[in-house]
């Protein structure tokens, strides 16, 4: 269990996440790098003022990591855990999901169930409203990481980039799945738990767990032309595990 307290503690617990999947040879670390990048990032700008009340902020980000670094480990000790993370972790086993699947389907998990939770939770007897300046601030700093990730997503499956001119359809599947879910979905249910008696709390998170968890059909669908297409992105993948690992992680990868 995670028992960080500040933005730096949790950098330091991701670190470790990635470090045990390179060790592991396993596709969980492929979220954990992005989502340093994303913390790093909230650091430097709560550093920098960017963000209404720095103070509220690193909380949130405390409160908010500490979901996904706790499931990370119950799901490591065989622990109970919500079913939006048991799917996405147990689809990291799988040899066939591309880059791309991995990162979203942590997305879906961690912005669409626990930013909400997150939300609600760090302003717990007050206005819920006073926090929507600095929240629409993290869907910001998401969007400024798309350019670079999918800069990385590239460089691990060159073909890409000629997909991204001629399609121009992953561009906005990670944008909508990111920025305007975030935006959207996870500030009304931030509200929506804010506004709800404690006694009927329990059920309306394991509606919302059922619903994010269903979600990642999208991200895994079962379409035989969409599957078939994304077997072939993901033979053609340059690199290890832990060479993507690196990648995504701002390391060179080994050669």
């Amino acid at each position: 269990m995670s028992s960080a307290t500040t933005i730096d503690e949790v950098i330091t617990a991701l670190d470790l996440i990635i470090d045990r999947s390179i060790k592991t040879n396993n596709p969980m670390g492929y979220f954990a790098a992005l989502y340093k990048k994303v913390t790093v990032k909230v650091k430097e700008g709560i550093a920098n003022n960017y963000f209404e009340d720095g103070p509220r902020m690193e909380k949130l980000d405390v409160i908010f990591a500490t979901r996904y670094i706790d499931a990370y480990w119950a799901y490591q000790t065989k622990e109970s855990l919500t079913s939006s993370w048991q799917k996405t972790f147990d689809m990291d086993k799988n040899y066939w999901p591309i880059v791309l699947q991995h990162l979203l389907g942590g997305m879906n998990a961690h912005i669409n169930l626990d930013l909400g939770i997150a939300a609600a939770n760090v302003m717990e007897g007050q206005a819920i409203e006073d926090l929507k300046g600095d929240f629409d601030k993290i869907n910001e700093v998401l969007a400024g990481l798309v350019g670079e990730v999918q800069d990385d997503l590239a460089a691990i499956w060159p073909t890409l980039h000629k997909i991204l001119k001629w399609s121009g359809k992953i561009d906005d599947f990670m944008v909508n799945f990111s920025m305007q879910l975030a935006r959207d979905g996870a500030w009304k249910f931030a509200k929506t738990m804010h506004a709800t008696p404690q006694h009927e709390l329990q059920a309306l998170l394991q509606t919302r767990d059922l619903k994010i968890a269903n979600n990642l059909s999208f991200v895994f669908p079962r379409n035989y032309l969409i599957r078939f297409v994304f077997s072939i992105a993901r033979l053609g993948e340059k690199g290890s595990v832990v060479d993507k690992i690196e990648r995504l992680n701002g390391s060179t990868p080994r050669d």
